[in-house]
């Protein structure tokens, strides 16, 4: 064993980049809950000869050392298992009904607000530059500039030609931008009165929020500068989320069921305006088994191709829900009534 793996055997291994709103999610948890990790970046000297996942995507947790070594993929299951391993400082609320609550608003973070970080980085000018110029940059910044130029032109024509895949096109773009806004001056009101997005110690679902708001309001110039402007409390809860590690969390810091804020309900609404839309329709149409999914959404046209993994997110939804004890059941149904989430359930 050479001595950098020696150095990182008693820890877990996260391999990601800075602009993966994902991998920002998963070690900012890790912080958080004071787990001991080692940061490599994807493609770096530091990540030649470490396993691979099945699906090469990002981050990639490794656990273990040598053939014992694992490598997982995945944010959401990930936290959920560290959870299930670390019994300090969880990031899934005890009471299950908060924790459905918790889960969708995860699942509006990670799949909802990841297409206004996709369409802003690849739609503008300005902000293709600065994704093409920095991120080839990441794993070895002594890259010269010839290949920047050569491979960050590459990438960005790539990234450019998967806007597609995250719904972003001259039609829904304007959806995507005022749901945007709309989303950062909603987390401005609620943070306005509360620490977290479910009371005074931070849930999976704040991790999923700040995790694309860390490329929105930090790196992208165009989305950075609406963020800076018009909710500039939301810049400054993300600079507070990224290091948690001296908070001192208390059972009692999570909302009680009885006690949803109404800026709570306001963002649960914004992901039955959105999200849940899309989700059901996506699922419909791969249950059909087309290709191309069609919806309204803010009574809008929304056309794009099928989205299979958000049929999972649909189903470990409902999954959830299902779960629930009869009395929970009916509280939780209680808590989404008209916020247009209770459709996934119905």
């Amino acid at each position: 064993m050479n001595d950098r793996h020696r150095a990182s055997s008693d820890r877990l291994r996260v391999v990601g980049i800075y602009g993966s709103p994902y991998s920002r999610k998963l070690v900012a948890a890790l912080r958080y809950r004071r787990i001991p990790y080692a940061w490599i970046v994807k493609d770096s000297e530091e990540d030649r000869g470490l396993p691979r996942p099945r699906v090469s995507l990002l981050p990639q947790l490794i656990d273990g050392e040598g053939d014992a070594a694992t490598a997982v993929t995945d944010s959401t299951p990930i936290l959920r298992d560290l959870d299930s391993r670390y019994a300090e400082r969880s990031v899934r609320p005890g009471d299950p009904v908060v924790a459905l609550v918790d889960a969708l608003l995860e699942d509006w973070g990670d799949e909802w607000l990841t297409r206004p970080m996709f369409h802003y980085r690849w739609a503008y000018d300005d902000d293709i530059r600065k994704a093409s110029s920095i991120l080839p940059r990441w794993s070895k910044p002594s890259r010269s500039d010839d290949e920047v130029r050569f491979g960050g032109g590459m990438f960005a024509e790539r990234q450019i030609g998967r806007l597609g895949v995250v719904g972003s096109n001259s039609v829904t773009a304007p959806l995507i931008e005022e749901s945007y806004r709309r989303s950062l001056r909603l987390l401005s009101e609620h943070l306005a009165a509360h620490r977290f997005l479910l009371g005074a110690r931070p849930a999976t679902c704040d991790f999923a929020v700040y995790g694309q708001l860390t490329q929105l309001t930090g790196f992208d110039p165009t989305p950075s500068a609406i963020a800076l402007e018009t909710a500039p409390r939301v810049v400054a809860w993300v600079h507070f989320v990224e290091d948690l590690s001296g908070l001192e969390p208390s059972p009692d810091d999570w909302v009680r069921r009885d006690a949803l804020p109404d800026t709570l309900r306001t963002l649960l609404a914004e992901t039955g305006r959105v999200h849940v839309p899309f989700l059901l329709a996506n699922a419909a149409a791969i249950d059909r088994g087309e290709t191309d999914v069609s919806c309204t959404i803010d009574g809008r046209t929304w056309t794009q191709q099928v989205f299979p993994y958000q049929r999972k997110c649909l189903a470990w939804l409902r999954q959830e829900y299902m779960a629930l004890g009869r009395s929970d059941r009916t509280d939780a149904d209680r808590l989404l009534a008209g916020t247009g989430c209770e459709a996934l359930f119905a």
